[in-house]
């Protein structure tokens, strides 16, 4: 597959390069995860374990934009202080453990107010985005100060150890593929060197490939489309497996004109920077993502090619507030679309507050999956057989006999399908996968092995989904989860060693072995010195590994989880209390399978806030239209004086070593939390419980958390998920409950 690379591309660099199949670092082939954080819509004190948990999520890069409007939004007052320290971001995130794709602009979007454009540049007389030497200028000055902050950070061969190893310039840019080119030679002359240099493809983007790399992404759902749609066409693009990159309708609602023909130049491999990791709501459209539309879409996409799995956004975050205006993307700044003013959780894995989405866990053992088999992946070929032959939509990449099966019977939640399908697939040599039709569940994706060795297991086939391995003094433990509904069912080549634990099953195409015990932590088959431990569907996306010392660790548990050099951090996000590990942690005592087990003490459950309220709504908000696409608009700040006042007082601990994060149910339209005379939060009501990270409010000791809500109107026919459509009542606006969950951190090192 290997095809050569013009060299005008001029991309690679300190033992980092590219080719038609792959990045490769060190002439190895690299499968680098991706996750979006933007540094400047957090605080510094957050930023380290933060960045330790998307590490530990199988994040290998941490991707951020420079938002210009944030660092400038008066001319002549450009700030690098504070939360806006890009220098103290990289150097915390290479702290971390991880690398930096750096999204320079100088336009971002990122439903950043102008995309990111302060006022006073976007009102200036000149040709924004294109060679027009008077807007190069504004360009040139902003990109020095920027490589003026991260000097010695970008790595080349000088500095062949630095975080920042590529480059983004622009965004959604679709018809001026020379200013593209020229803002990387502004770049470049600034002092920006680094391996890879990219820009967004989507939307048939003419990208220039003897310049930049495109970089693609797909959405289950999207905010940006018409309130009368229920599931977005371009949706089920992302549940079928295709060599088709490009998606024309991530950011449709702001292109100018349609889209043309792109050049999808396939010297370079599929690469992805905008998977959905969640989605952002705005008033006139509320998408509900869920977490199985997220492990789907991105197991689609590894099914289809995919070379780069980079998510938008991973970590959620939190808009600033400007001296001047708000920062958000809204219809009085020329968009189609009003956004909150603060919130900008995306229900993305980890939410702006820190908390542990459930798509957090069921993409890391799609990431562990990539760290220890995601260089032979890049390798296999890919083919999609006719679903109509096989029952649903499969990839299979697979060469010389070894490989993976991908499969995937999921339709978004917005628009859930019940049907079981008949699944069998045909592989080599007459072999039949499953050994008959199987009933596939609705919701079902997954991944399994053909062909694949695990130490003293020479092959393995089966109805399971290869998580990761670790070595141990006895030998190897690889762990497997199985797949939903499916019956486990392995085809092994042991070789002359027996198979214990397995009950061999007698098809026409020899032995077959399933489980004696039922899927969990003592599920293990042994050949040899082989161990396969065979978790159920929800253990699978209990899995974490990492480093502690220097060795490899492999845990099971039902929380939060980082590693530093010394030791690892357990985060107790809920009531759970045991964890498995290999090796063992200090204080394990007894064992489960291949596991030994650590206990740990009981926490508190989540405390229940008293809430009081102080004004009922004393009218409805109008409904507005505006904007360029006339949606509906979001109530403006005059009309909050007839909302609905509640307070609630939050005790905090100043001592607690932990989280502290304020949960609200609420009933109404939109709703803004204050805390004295400060903006704090805000959300547009679409279903899903609404997270304040308390630790973070200021002189919360001193005044109540002050919420204000104002009903729907009954007339604004805003888009919400079905399955929340009837909680949506014109005239209500209600706290429903307001709750304080403590997450204590528990420091644990290996045992002596």
């Amino acid at each position: 597959m290997t095809v050569a690379i013009d060299p005008r591309a001029r991309q690679g660099g300190a033992g980092l390069s590219i080719d038609a199949v792959s990045l490769m670092r060190d002439g190895r082939r690299w499968f680098p995860v991706s996750g979006e954080y933007h540094f400047s819509r957090d605080v510094p004190e957050r930023w380290e374990h933060e960045l330790r948990k998307m590490k530990a999520g199988g994040v290998d890069l941490v991707a951020t934009y420079l938002i210009w409007i944030l660092h400038e939004e008066q001319r002549g007052r450009r700030s690098w202080e504070g939360h806006l320290g890009i220098r103290r971001f990289v150097e915390t995130a290479r702290r971390a453990g991880l690398e930096v794709v750096l999204r320079v602009g100088p336009w971002a979007h990122g439903e950043a107010r102008n995309g990111g454009f302060p006022d006073w540049l976007q009102e200036l007389p000149i040709a924004h985005r294109t060679n027009d030497p008077a807007y190069l200028e504004h360009v040139r000055d902003w990109y020095a100060d920027i490589a003026s902050q991260l000097r010695g950070l970008f790595r080349d061969d000088a500095h062949p150890d630095a975080p920042i190893v590529a480059v983004q310039v622009d965004n959604e840019l679709y018809d001026q593929p020379e200013h593209l080119a020229t803002l990387r030679d502004i770049a470049e002359d600034a002092g920006m060197h680094v391996p890879f240099w990219v820009a967004t493809g989507w939307g048939g983007a003419q990208v220039p490939q003897d310049a930049l790399i495109s970089v693609y992404g797909g959405y289950s759902d999207g905010f940006w489309d018409e309130s009368d749609v229920e599931l977005p066409d371009f949706s089920a693009a992302h549940f079928t497996f295709s060599d088709v990159r490009d998606d024309l309708s991530v950011g449709a609602d702001v292109r100018l004109a349609p889209p043309t023909n792109g050049r999808d130049d396939r010297r370079f491999p599929f690469l992805t920077c905008e998977l959905g990791g969640g989605m952002a709501v705005a008033y006139h459209r509320r998408p509900r993502v869920d977490a199985a539309d997220i492990d789907a879409l991105a197991l689609t996409k590894l099914g289809s090619g995919s070379a780069w799995q980079g998510y938008y956004v991973y970590h959620g975050t939190v808009q600033p507030t400007g001296t001047l205006t708000g920062m958000q993307e809204t219809q009085d700044s020329g968009y189609p679309n009003d956004l909150p003013r603060k919130d900008y959780d995306f229900y993305a894995p980890i939410g702006s507050a820190g908390t542990l989405r459930p798509h957090y866990h069921l993409l890391r053992a799609q990431h562990l999956f990539l760290q220890q088999w995601g260089a032979q992946l890049l390798e296999l070929p890919w083919k999609f057989p006719d679903p109509a032959e096989t029952g649903m939509p499969v990839s299979v990449r697979v060469s010389e006999g070894r490989g993976f099966v991908f499969g995937t019977n999921h339709r978004p939640a917005a628009a859930p399908s019940d049907d079981v399908v008949d699944f069998q697939l045909a592989l080599a040599d007459g072999v039949m996968l499953p050994a008959v039709p199987t009933g596939i569940p609705a919701g079902t994706a997954f991944v399994w092995p053909v062909g694949q060795p695990y130490g003293d297991v020479r092959s393995l086939t089966g109805t399971v989904q290869p998580v990761t391995q670790v070595e141990t003094d006895a030998g190897l433990v690889a762990i497997f989860r199985a797949t939903d509904g499916v019956p486990v069912e392995l085809d092994i080549d042991s070789g002359d060693a027996a198979v214990v634990g397995a009950r061999a099953l007698g098809t026409e195409h020899g032995a077959r072995w399933t489980l004696t015990a039922a899927p969990g932590p003592e599920a293990v088959i042994t050949v040899g010195t082989t161990r396969l431990v065979i978790l159920d569907a929800a253990s699978g996306s209990r899995v974490w590994a990492g480093s502690i010392a220097g060795e490899r660790v492999v845990a099971l548990w039902d929380g939060g989880l980082t590693f530093a050099d010394d030791h690892a951090t357990l985060e107790r996000w809920g009531a759970a209390s045991e964890v498995l590990t290999i090796p063992a942690l200090e204080g394990s005592a007894g064992r489960v399978g291949p596991f030994q087990r650590l206990a740990l003490p009981a926490v508190d459950a989540p405390a229940s806030l008293v809430v009081r309220q102080v004004a009922a709504a004393t009218s409805l908000p109008e409904t507005r239209r505006g904007g360029p696409a006339d949606r509906y608009s979001a109530p403006r700040d005059a009309e909050y004086a007839a909302a609905a006042v509640f307070e609630v007082d939050v005790p905090l601990d100043d001592d607690f070593a932990g989280a502290q994060i304020v949960s609200l149910e609420w009933a109404g339209d939109v709703a803004r939390a204050w805390v004295g005379d400060e903006l704090v939060s805000d959300q547009f009501w679409y279903g899903r419980p609404w997270e304040i990270d308390a630790r973070l409010l200021p002189q919360l000791t001193a005044s109540p958390l002050r919420i204000e809500i104002l009903p729907w109107n009954g007339d604004a026919d805003f888009f919400v998920d079905r399955r929340v459509r009837a909680d949506r009542v014109a005239g209500r606006a209600d706290m429903l409950s307001a709750t304080l969950i403590r997450a204590p951190h528990h420091r644990v090192g290996l045992a002596p």
